[in-house]
């Protein structure tokens, strides 16, 4: 190589390093105090919740707040992550329309905000621009990132991305024009009024249904961006930071195979075993069979083993 051609990579190398120091050093963490005060109360209020549902709770309000759990879980799995963040099945407007009602179950802020920090996410996984970077540590992936102001690479490289498919979509246009009367409503006034029909108390109903619920869903979601990035075993990429976590696959619904997720994220399973502790992908099945999902894309035995063989982490 020319010596000028080999300065010239020299000089690009360090202009790069430059700025990436300069964006280092300019960046300081800000602290949302709404966000830290609001999460430490919801924290605190669910562990009033658990003791009301072990110790007061109707056995219908037990049931009726894990149906709810299970029901608002859907609305991020099989509808924010696997239908509209990463198209990996198609739905008809009944099982789209379900999706956004179960989704405002869940409140996790709107599916095209959602979705875009997903694909922010799958994109510029484990950098400054990823919103839950797992290499900032564990509590950062799990919560943390949400009591802070995003990084400026997040911002920047979420405007960059198109999210045209999302807005076109006439219903996660409505949820987004009504998300706080939604939240609201499905999130925690139809939780509470419905237990009171088999003569719950609000307070517990509230409590339970509402809080409790909110809460766990919460943290189940949080799981697949703390620990499924920290532990477990990578079959299928150990060149990534995600693994397979079937504790987080148990109570994400199904969410933990995230080794075979990053490294195939066009698969509608995100796992190699479609019913393998997978509650939402015998979702997706099951409406599939009643002609409402459709289209769902899978990767072939061949392409899994190939890649399980050339990057997959070898056991000792």
């Amino acid at each position: 190589m020319p010596p000028e051609a080999t300065q010239t990579l020299i000089t690009e190398d360090q202009n790069e390093i430059e700025t990436k120091s300069k964006s280092e050093k300019s960046y300081e963490k800000v602290i949302v105090w709404r966000n830290v005060i609001l999460f430490a109360v919801l924290h605190l209020a669910s562990i009033y919740g658990f003791y009301l549902l072990i110790f007061n709770a109707k056995l219908a309000t037990i049931a009726w707040t894990l149906f709810l759990y299970y029901f608002g879980g859907m609305g991020i799995t099989a509808g924010a992550h696997r239908l509209w963040a990463h198209r990996t099945y198609k739905a008809k407007w009944p099982l789209r329309f379900l999706l956004m009602i179960m989704n405002c179950v869940a409140f996790q802020n709107d599916v095209i905000e959602w979705s875009r920090d997903h694909r922010v996410h799958h994109k510029y996984s484990e950098t400054d621009a990823d919103p839950h970077n797992a290499t900032r540590g564990f509590f950062f992936a799990h919560i943390g990132w949400l009591m802070v102001r995003k990084h400026p690479e997040v911002k920047q490289k979420g405007k960059q991305l198109d999210v045209s498919d999302l807005i076109a979509d006439p219903f996660l246009a409505f949820q987004r024009r009504h998300y706080p009367t939604l939240v609201l409503l499905f999130c925690f006034i139809i939780p509470t009024v419905v237990p009171i029909l088999w003569g719950e108390s609000a307070f517990v109903a509230f409590y339970t249904a509402g809080i409790l619920r909110y809460c766990f869903t919460l943290n189940a979601t949080w799981m697949v961006n703390s620990v499924a990035h920290m532990w477990g075993y990578r079959p299928y990429d150990e060149n990534i930071n995600p693994r397979e976590s079937v504790w987080t696959s148990l109570w994400a619904v199904g969410e933990g195979w995230h080794n075979y997720h990053h490294t195939f994220p066009s698969d509608y399973k995100t796992s190699e075993y479609p019913w393998k502790i997978n509650a939402t992908t015998i979702f997706i099945d099951f409406f599939a069979f009643l002609g409402l999902a459709y289209d769902r894309k899978t990767i072939s035995e061949q392409s899994i083993e190939a890649r399980r063989k050339k990057t997959g982490e070898k056991k000792n």
